[in-house]
């Protein structure tokens, strides 16, 4: 396997260079301009519209909030912990910053993606929302072996990235805190992903609706705890973020372009926007015009990596243990650092929480693009099989599966990239028109309050 890992090395070396990261970033700074910064001027109504009641008449599947949970599942994963500790390992604290700088692009590009997969959805033969990049490929782009590209890395992509190192990194921490052996780990994510994605959509968007705000709640509020125990270290931290990110002190030579690309890769990881993932389960979502699902759909890097990556981040380096550290424990060490044995414990919850919505949310992403690449019907073989890997991934390690979700990873973001840049102009015209029906909203209940 010794030369099959040094091609993917060489591909991966490739794709997560700078072209692919400056493609993925500058498509963000693009379509943030060409919506006008819709990701400041409608995120308090985005993030209003994710917890407010939803229109039952619409077409779909599931609901705004349940959309979001699924694609949170998905992104909320073992990146903002592991992912935000190996950037600052290789590029300095101020990798955060840079991680912030991709997030906020990447804002407008979720945004699109969404637009554009609610847009070009089409009705399977259960009469279900199918939507993504394979689809306002074939049916927007008129470049249908765009979309069968895409829809071929997604289902595989989802056996890596999805399922196997998950449940290899699930076993990995409970046997370490808690000496529980892994197959007796693989049996129990087994059957309880089992219980959920055998159900489909609405299976799964019931259970995300619950398990995932408890599970970011749960990280969140204890690394909330350590940021106010520990106020004093915060502005110190912060500050460092941002000067390290224009000096690259933290890195041999002062390297900036090294602070730049692991914080940018980072980001990216971690949310997703751009490699046309999340955009699978908006298509799903009870909508009765795209834009108003893709206002929901933003919310989800801001709550990713503007607050989840965030705590962890500020945390790793006020512990100000990454100089030393190079390992991927160094999240676990920081929270130790802080709270004793107890921050161990909390990083490990963590990460068996973050890794197991990540199988579900991914499960959900496969199939689809299975779906578009076979018939429906054989929908329930790809989950079976789904399920069967989880069992594997937690018993047998093998890092060379990294590399290969890796490659996967950058190879769908190429085709979800020529599209949104394609169909840029159908993002526009869709804002345009939720700009206007808002307004028109506003204006409607003011009257109904003035009389």
């Amino acid at each position: 396997m010794g030369w099959v890992e040094q091609i993917v090395s060489s591909i991966n070396d490739v794709l997560w260079g700078p072209p692919l990261l400056f493609l993925i970033v500058g498509t963000g700074i693009y379509l943030t301009f060409r919506v006008l910064f819709i990701q400041i001027r409608l995120l308090p109504y985005s993030l209003k519209l994710a917890f407010s009641k939803q229109d039952k008449t619409s077409e779909g599947d599931i609901s705004h909030f349940q959309a979001l949970m699924t694609a949170l599942a998905a992104t909320v994963g073992t990146g903002n912990i592991v992912g935000v500790a190996s950037a600052v390992i290789a590029g300095g604290p101020g990798a955060v910053f840079w991680m912030w700088f991709a997030a906020f692009f990447g804002m407008a590009t979720k945004y699109a993606e969404a637009v554009l997969a609610v847009k070009y959805r089409v009705k399977n033969e259960k009469g279900e929302m199918s939507g993504g990049p394979m689809y306002y490929l074939e049916h927007g782009l008129k470049q249908k072996w765009l979309g069968v590209l895409f829809a071929i890395f997604g289902a595989t992509a989802a056996f890596g990235i999805g399922n196997l190192v998950q449940s290899n990194s699930i076993s990995g921490v409970m046997n370490s805190t808690f000496q529980i052996p892994t197959w007796i780990t693989g049996i129990i994510i087994t059957v309880f992903t089992a219980l959920v994605i055998l159900g489909g959509i609405k299976s799964i968007g019931r259970v995300t609706a619950i398990f995932v705000p408890v599970m970011a709640l749960f990280y969140v509020i204890c690394g909330l705890i350590i940021l106010v125990m520990n106020a004093d270290l915060v502005p110190s931290a912060v500050g460092l973020i941002f000067t390290d990110a224009f000096t690259g002190q933290a890195v041999a030579g002062g390297a900036i372009g090294t602070v730049i690309r692991w914080g940018v890769a980072r980001g990216v990881f971690s949310n997703e926007a751009g490699l046309g993932s999340a955009p699978i389960a908006a298509a799903a979502a009870k909508t009765d015009m795209p834009a108003r699902q893709a206002l929901v759909s933003m919310t989800q890097v801001f709550i990713d990596t503007m607050i989840v990556c965030s705590i962890t981040g500020i945390t790793i380096v006020m512990a100000d243990m990454y100089v030393t550290e190079k390992s991927d424990a160094l999240t676990s060490l920081s929270f130790a650092h802080f709270l004793g044995p107890i921050g161990s414990i909390i990083v490990a919850i963590g990460l068996l929480l973050f890794a197991y919505s990540t199988i579900i949310g991914w499960s959900y992403y496969g199939e689809k693009c299975f779906t578009y690449l076979a018939k429906d019907s054989y929908v329930m073989y790809y989950r079976v099989v789904f399920v069967i890997a989880v069992f594997f991934g937690a018993v047998f390690k093998n890092d060379f599966v990294w590399g290969v979700a890796d490659m996967l990873n950058g190879l769908m973001a190429v085709p979800n990239l020529i599209g949104l840049i394609g169909l840029s102009g159908v993002v526009v015209f869709e804002s345009k028109r939720i700009i206007d029906k808002i307004k028109q909203e506003k204006k409607e209940k003011n009257i109904s309050v003035s009389s």
